[in-house]
């Protein structure tokens, strides 16, 4: 019922108490009937009142509904232009489970691994891993619920029917409000022919900046202390292992906080320490261990480790390291490194 309509209707219900009441002579019978219409008057006047509030609300729903359509177009276009990103980037995506289930996969993810899309969902990601280092790749993966940062990784796969390959894996946790780990999102690139140029300008920058050629490392560097900062538990463990297989004492920290602590109570013959660490990175490191130096008149020869492909060693350099190197080049360099920033080295 229109407003218009509704007037009208009251106009008219008026119109036949007015003619009812003039048939009526006794005096206390049009009084009660007058009393009796003005309460009927008083009612029909509200409820002309709420039908002018209903008939605002019924616009003001409509406006609503109008911004919620408009509103719906707009995620609908959003969503469809992330999905074709996801579909169509050029980097291998993946969205798993905490546990490395594969969610989703893009198409470039489907031309890496050599498996049609639509069989990558459900299959676990550590299947394309290579075997040597699939425990590695587990600990990685059981160590993100503590983790509120983007991780970066190096990892070794295997497509399917074809050769091991290294990748880079840049892995986002997606979490609840409460902080419970949902999914991870995952970007694997093939860095294999990238690793092995700059394996060969690793090599070259080494042959200038240490002549091996000329150097033998001795049989035992038992004596040797060494001071290493890294914030991965397996980079520790291994590269502690590679150390003191050659009589080197290694104390291994993860924090820059923690080596600062270890530099206040002694002196180290070689300072290792790897440059992308969450909070304090080792260039902030070089820069307190360097004031240490001028104040107790020390001169700790420091080395730079990293495992991104983008660290330059121009740049560790530029910051106060002596000499850099990658995690994944040959244990045996990583000795001569050692070896040769400590001075014992023969030729």
């Amino acid at each position: 019922m229109s407003e218009e309509e509704f007037t009208h209707t009251i106009q008219i219900i008026r119109q036949q108490i007015e003619a009812l009441y003039g048939y009526i002579d006794s005096t206390p019978i049009q009084e009660q009937l007058s009393n009796t219409m003005e309460e009927i008057g008083a009612s029909l006047a509200n409820l002309q009142l709420l039908d002018e509030q209903r008939q605002a609300s019924l616009e003001l729903m409509a406006i609503i509904q109008e911004e919620l359509l408009s509103q719906n177009e707009y995620l609908a276009t959003e969503r469809q232009d992330y999905f074709d990103l996801f579909k169509f980037a050029p980097d291998a995506y993946l969205v798993t489970n905490p546990q490395g289930m594969i969610l989703k996969a893009n198409q470039a993810a489907a031309d890496l691994f050599n498996v049609p899309q639509q069989f990558l969902q459900g299959k676990p990601l550590v299947n394309f891993i290579v075997e040597t280092q699939r425990s590695v790749f587990r600990t990685k993966l059981n160590n993100l619920p503590r983790i509120n940062f983007v991780e970066e990784w190096e990892i070794s796969m295997c497509p399917r029917g074809g050769q091991p390959i290294e990748t880079s894996f840049s892995v986002t946790p997606v979490r609840d409000p409460k902080g419970a780990l949902l999914s991870l999102r995952i970007i694997i690139r093939d860095i294999t022919k990238y690793k092995q140029k700059l394996e060969q300008v690793q090599y070259s920058d080494t042959q200038q900046q240490l002549p091996l050629a000329a150097v033998e490392i001795p049989r035992s560097l038992d004596g040797l202390r060494v001071l290493f900062v890294d914030d991965e538990t397996d980079a520790r463990e291994f590269i502690t292992t590679v150390l003191e297989q050659h009589g080197i004492s290694v104390t291994a920290v993860a924090t820059v906080a923690e080596a600062l602590e270890v530099l206040e109570q002694s002196r180290p013959d070689v300072l290792l320490s790897d440059i992308r660490m969450p909070d304090e990175d080792g260039y902030a490191l070089i820069k307190k261990v360097r004031a240490i130096e001028a104040e107790k008149g020390w001169q700790i020869p420091t080395g730079a480790l990293t495992a991104y492909l983008t660290e330059e060693r121009a740049e560790a350099i530029k910051a106060g390291f002596q000499c850099q190197l990658h995690k994944l080049a040959e244990p045996t360099k990583l000795v001569e490194m050692v070896a040769q920033l400590a001075g014992r080295v023969k030729r």
